[in-house]
């Protein structure tokens, strides 16, 4: 029977997918041994460790809910009327899936019920919703899970201590970053392979660190200080790390988790899970858990409906936005927010409940923002009443939710903010209503947080009409840049917030007319930037010195989807990802534009430098390192030298070994012609020479009849 459930499957999946299994050979299929193929799966390790000493019973999806009331047989149906309209409303309760149990001697019921839904997740949010559930003054629910029972009984009757456990030191997680050639570490998806590997741009190749096929099974992610790998299975979540390889340091179980997202710091770890109802007319279900890195302890999770996580962030799946938290700047994660309809809940990590108890009410707030440096929120309101209360961008402060400053804003369409990456600026850029309402137009609010009462400057562009396509601020300084216009070629504008007297105005420092980009990518390091074409401009990149305000190269990446500067800024990185099906693989340049080399892939999924922590030295260390930069380059200019000697030399060495090819083949032709001399000797009449100089060439005419055709010819009278 189990065969013909398993072939029914089969058939019906070949079915979906438009495949007619009558022209293939089942039999002529034949599988790796095993039962897993061949493939090492870390989830099912997981999976086998999670389960091993524990028996899985089946009954995830019945609740048992105690403190009923007791009642006669003749009031079972009204009480059943009651419990049933309770749990109905959270999910489909199965046919005969509610069963009050009685005392065979009073008649009368036990005060509890089982209930069984169509889903382990039905359950799970019936269990959260209606545990305390107050049914009257003298009868509050007790909601437990039927599996539970099975794990509450093994608890042992007497307490008995762990068992003490030797310390074995850790690995250093961060010994990549003493690497003694300076290098940086990148990430690579390709196929079934996760590769990581050094970016040896000396040698002009990468250099091999740890490879593992299925090793995730949808993307990997760096945690934001580099110390981590993430990769995501079907139990859950993994974060892998190591002196001199990856080994499993902590897994977080969540299953079927399809989005991860670290908190600044790397202290805590965001997973994201939905699940479809049972009742096609209701929202996904959606899970999301923090957990601690260090520990893999869930520190507190939040369940609901896909509608309750809508609202905020840029991007997700089934309709939830992602990040649903954002955390607080700095790496104390100290607080995260998430947006609700007309609140703003902020929450801290000391406790991970709601600062002061409460959520910040915010009528219609549309947006927020964290300060990447404080715990400042910028926040967006939009207009209301019709217009009569205008739209407004404020700042609060977190613990004390003061408001710092706010700015109203009238007609807006829309409003998009980008903060510095120092937290020293915010830019808001507000898109308004012409007085016909039939056009909008674009003007920027820069906000100065670090100055005295936070003046805010407006900013417009020469058109007011042209459409802003791209917004980018330097890292760590004082300029951004502006695509703006019509596509395909667009103006670029790059403006400071700093003038030559230093008044504290903002300037232009110059506009770069008709660009084919569509992108912005500032060098980590700021100074210099990649205008970038992507994707439907065919991967044009101009690598532009804002120092200098002139172009160091032009160059092509043929369907480019993404670029990437390396943490420090020397080395770019373009990848062609699988979204196009030619030219998988990605090219590595040089800070000012020179292509350094090539990798091809085929089904190339993900390229992701791997980030480095901030640097401890002071800025007036790393100042005084920039004046004697010259003393400190002769060391690695002698490296670099002795790179480019070996190089060349490897150089000579494939030329030779290609010259001696080429002579070989020659040669070996030489001796077949020699060999085949008779042959055309043969072929010549007797002519024994093979110079064409000692032959003569004569043209010979050949008259050949092609075709023969009568024709008959009238003659007319009158006609000689």
């Amino acid at each position: 029977m189990a065969d013909v459930m398993v072939m029914k499957e089969i058939e019906d999946k070949a079915s979906f997918l438009g495949i007619d299994l009558s022209t293939i050979d089942l039999d002529s299929i034949h599988l790796p041994p095993g039962d897993d193929c061949g493939i090492i799966s870390d989830d099912e390790s997981v999976l086998q460790e999670e389960n091993s000493g524990s028996f899985d019973t089946g009954f995830g999806n019945i609740i048992v809910v105690d403190n009923l009331p007791v009642v006669p047989r003749e009031k079972f149906e009204k009480l059943e009327g009651v419990v049933r309209k309770i749990y109905s409303q959270i999910g489909v309760i199965k046919d005969g899936g509610l069963w009050m149990p009685v005392d065979p001697s009073t008649g009368k019921s036990l005060g509890y019920c089982f209930i069984e839904y169509n889903t382990p997740q039905e359950a799970e949010l019936a269990k959260e919703k209606t545990h305390g559930y107050k049914l009257d003054r003298s009868h509050i629910f007790a909601v437990s899970m039927f599996d539970d029972f099975d794990r509450f009984m093994k608890v042992p009757d007497e307490w008995a201590p762990p068992p003490n456990k030797e310390y074995t030191p850790g690995e250093n997680l961060q010994h990549w970053l003493t690497d003694a050639k300076g290098r940086d570490q990148f990430v690579m998806r390709a196929g079934n392979d996760t590769e990581v590997l050094w970016n040896d741009a000396r040698h002009l190749k990468p250099d091999p660190v740890y490879k593992r096929a299925y090793w995730t099974e949808s993307f990997v992610q760096w945690s934001p200080l580099g110390t981590y790998l993430a990769t995501v299975h079907r139990q859950g979540a993994a974060v892998w790390g190591g002196a001199t390889t990856f080994n499993r340091l902590m897994r977080y179980a969540h299953p079927q988790v399809k989005l991860i997202d670290f908190s600044p710091g790397e202290k805590y770890l965001v997973t994201y899970s939905s699940h479809e109802p049972s009742n096609p007319r209701d929202a996904n279900r959606v899970v999301i858990n923090i957990f601690d890195v260090r520990t893999g302890k869930v520190m507190r999770d939040f369940k609901g409906s896909a509608d309750d996580f809508a609202i905020g962030g840029t991007g997700g799946v089934t309709g939830v936005s992602w990040p649903v938290f954002k955390w607080s700047g700095g790496r104390d994660d100290k607080y995260f927010a998430r947006m609700g309809k007309n609140v703003l809940s902020v929450y801290e990590t000391e406790t991970f409940s709601l600062v002061d108890k409460k959520s910040i009410k915010v009528e219609n707030i549309m947006d927020f923002s964290w300060s990447p440096t404080d715990p400042i929120i910028s926040l967006f309101v939009p207009e209301s009443g019709g217009g009569n209360q205008p739209a407004r961008v404020s700042l609060v402060q977190i613990p004390s939710k003061e408001e710092l400053r706010q700015k109203n804003l009238f007609s807006v369409s829309d409003c998009k903010m980008y903060w510095q990456s120092n937290g020293e600026y915010l830019a808001v850029n507000v898109d308004r209503y012409t007085k016909t309402k039939k056009s909008t137009y674009t003007g920027f609010e820069l906000f100065r947080i670090k100055e005295r009462d936070i003046p805010i400057e407006v900013l417009e562009l020469e058109n007011k009409n042209d459409k802003i396509i791209a917004f980018a601020w330097e890292p760590k300084g004082h300029r951004f840049a502006v695509i703006h216009g019509d596509h395909p070629k667009p103006d670029i504008s790059i403006y400071s917030m700093r003038t030559a007297q230093n008044t504290g105005r903002v300037s232009k420092l110059t506009t770069l007319k008709g660009k084919q980009a569509n992108a912005l990518f500032w060098s980590p390091a700021g100074r210099f930037i990649v205008l970038a074409g992507l994707k439907g401009l065919n991967g044009l990149l101009e690598f532009y010195n804002v120092d200098d305000l002139q172009t160091m190269a032009n160059a092509e990446h043929f369907c480019a989807t993404d670029v990437e500067w390396d943490p420090t800024g020397r080395y770019v990185a373009t990848a062609v990802t699988h979204v196009h099906e030619m030219e998988n693989g990605f090219n590595i340049w040089s800070f000012n534009g020179k292509h350094l080399y090539r990798i091809l892939k085929d089904g190339f999924y993900q390229f992701l430098w791997r980030p480095r922590p901030a640097s401890f030295l002071t800025a007036e260390k790393e100042e005084e390192i920039a004046k004697n930069l010259r003393k400190y380059s002769l060391k690695y200019e002698a490296e670099d030298q002795d790179v480019s000697l070996l190089l060349s030399e490897q150089e000579r060495e494939k030329r030779r070994i290609v010259q001696e090819d080429w002579d070989k083949w020659v040669n070996q032709w030489k001796q077949l012609h020699e060999e085949e001399k008779l042959k055309r000797q043969e072929l010549r009449d007797g002519e024994a020479s093979d110079e064409e100089e000692e032959y003569e060439a004569k043209d010979i005419e050949v008259e050949e009849v092609v075709d023969v055709s009568k024709e008959i010819l009238h003659f007319e009278y009158g006609q000689e």
